[in-house]
């Protein structure tokens, strides 16, 4: 095994080193006066020359969560982000509740109030420190976490960092947690030696149980009305392509259902919406591709003689304390590898089912067409409306679109009035609806491809929730223009919905007056990133959407400037 020796004068220093050889590219901070031996260790390497891990100041800790769970869908390369110790985990708690619900591994850090009164260096000097004690700092944020750890002392540097990432990357991935004491981060040393390459293999790929593929292929074989429902399959590498191969050849409707990212292409003749209500009455067998909600029981649910699969890297979902879908059979699996294998089985007798398939495709296809045109009329009906309606914002925000153009959604673009297409085309919140994502991992994906235009989609309420201020001044600071776009219809639509659909003739609904859902007056939202040199407009006529948005690309693409368009929507009850 190869070892690497640096001249270190604390462990900050031989901490930040070792960072940047174990592949982490940036460190999205927000710091405390837990930070000083690590400010010191980021300018003794700048003075030094040598290349370590990136700071990145971010004014708030959803915000830097954020930005690595958007870098980290970009990449796949799993980053740090460092907080100040139990006020800074706690702002930073709601991104780490979205990145565990979906599977993103994480190196979440904090701070910790010094442990000693005197006698050490970084020991206890401000009255914060004494204040900001826990007695289980990690225990607010465990139950969100795949491991936590305190940094104890230099000799267990390389085997706790490496640790960490380990568990972060190993099937279900997930973030974990590391405190970093004050005093330890300021320990004296002469030097630090780290292995090039550490023995700590993750692990590949997850393979099914052949006896599993071989079961699912004899229900397919027997099923007239297969039905395949994913929400995240595009998360995992390949899915994409291994599901569409295999919907397309065996003739099998597939619904994108809460999706999360792009699972499924909206161009294929095999794509039969975004709800699996439609055809739950028809279906004998459902495969569930990655889908911890495959549909909502309470309101429609398959007949009791479908049969279904789960299948997912944690079919499962054992982190969920309860979750009662039917499971016929269970494939801990890759997606693409049991996908892959699958197809090959019921290839073996794709003769014996050519006619049928023939003829379910053709359905599949005429459904297809049909919801299309369903859509069409829809968006004819909004073209004209005044104040907005957000199928035509969705559709003008779909015309300006090229190739490197990327989708990032967290409330309320309409995915019926988009075509999409490749993996990196789209992104959604997480499963967890912890808000404020969007903003925050936009930065992120913009920051791992420069050379995307990344567009975003944001209710009002979910801008505020995504800290404007922080958001804009990381874009300006690191120039990463984005444009973003506020659906603004004045309300927690979300919350509104789920009072009318409870209580469908209840008194708020009979009244159309909703308490603790109103967000009138509406604040000039295009103002905000002008504090940060953006360009911004507000939007309320549907004949100036496509040219504001226009208007808004030029600002990012050419002046490389981000952009807010304040689209003004009509209120979601008429």
């Amino acid at each position: 095994m190869e070892h690497k020796t640096f001249q270190i004068e604390t462990t900050a220093q031989a901490y930040l080193q070792l960072l940047s050889r174990r592949g982490v590219e940036y460190l999205f901070a927000n710091a405390g006066t837990d930070f000083a031996p690590l400010i010191d260790a980021f300018a003794f390497w700048a003075a030094m020359g040598r290349t370590t891990v990136k700071p990145v100041a971010v004014p708030h800790e959803n915000v830097a969560v954020a930005m690595a769970h958007g870098y980290y869908l970009a990449t796949g390369k799993p980053q740090a982000v460092m907080v100040h110790v139990n006020v800074g985990t706690a702002n930073g708690l709601n991104g780490i509740i979205n990145a565990a619900r979906d599977h993103i591994p994480i190196l979440f850090t904090a701070g910790r109030t010094p442990i000693t009164e005197q006698g050490l260096p970084g020991a206890r000097d401000l009255c914060i420190h004494w204040a900001q004690e826990s007695f289980d700092q990690a225990g607010m944020i465990r139950e969100y976490v795949k491991w936590d750890y305190e940094l104890r002392n230099f000799t267990q540097l390389e085997s706790v960092v490496d640790r960490a990432l380990e568990i972060a990357m190993s099937e279900p991935r997930g973030p974990v947690y590391l405190t970093l004491p004050r005093e330890v981060l300021a320990e004296p040393h002469g030097e630090f030696t780290l292995s090039d390459l550490p023995r700590r293999h993750t692990g590949g790929l997850l393979h099914p149980d052949p006896r599993d593929v071989e079961a699912a292929a004899a229900m397919f074989k027997a099923s007239k009305a297969p039905l395949i429902i994913t929400s995240s399959a595009g998360s995992c590498e390949g899915a994409v392509e291994a599901l569409t191969r295999f919907a397309e050849k065996f003739g099998i409707p597939t619904v994108t259902f809460n999706q999360r990212t792009l699972s499924f292409p909206t161009t294929s003749p095999m794509h039969a919406g975004f709800s699996p209500a439609p055809l739950l009455d028809e279906a004998d067998l459902i495969l569930v591709v990655e889908s911890d909600v495959p549909w909502y029981p309470s309101v429609k649910h398959p007949r009791e003689e479908c049969k279904v699969i789960q299948l997912g890297v944690d079919p499962l979902y054992s982190r969920y304390p309860i979750r009662s879908f039917p499971r016929d059979l269970a494939i801990r699996s890759d997606p693409a590898t049991a996908l892959g294998m699958l197809h090959e089985a019921l290839s073996k007798d794709f003769g014996n089912m050519e006619h049928q398939i023939a003829e379910r495709f053709a359905r599949i296809e005429a459904l297809h067409h049909g919801q299309r045109a369903a859509w069409r009329k829809e968006l004819e009906k909004a073209r004209h409306s005044c104040p907005l309606d957000p199928a035509w914002v969705s559709h003008c925000i779909d015309a300006i679109r090229d190739e490197k153009t990327v989708l990032v959604n967290e409330y309320d673009l309409l995915l019926n009035q988009v075509e999409l297409a490749a993996p990196s085309d789209y992104f959604g919140g997480s499963a967890a609806g912890g808000l404020g994502w969007g903003l925050g991992a936009s930065l992120g994906i913009k920051l791992a491809w420069p050379h995307k235009t990344v567009v975003t989609a944001v209710g009002d309420g979910s801008y505020m929730f995504g800290n404007p201020t922080p958001f804009h001044f990381v874009s300006r600071a690191l120039g990463l223009p984005t444009l973003t776009v506020v659906f603004n219809n004045h309300c927690w639509n979300a919350v509104r919905r789920a009072n009318a659909f409870m209580y469908p003739n209840g008194w708020a609904k009979k009244a159309n007056s909703f308490p603790l859902t109103d967000l009138s007056p509406s604040p000039d939202y295009e103002l905000v990133v002008a504090a940060s040199g953006g360009y911004g407009e507000r939007v309320d006529k549907p004949s100036e959407v496509l040219p504001a948005l226009q208007r808004a690309l030029h600002a990012v693409r050419v002046e490389k400037r981000q952009a807010v368009l304040n689209m003004v929507l009509k209120d979601p009850g008429e």
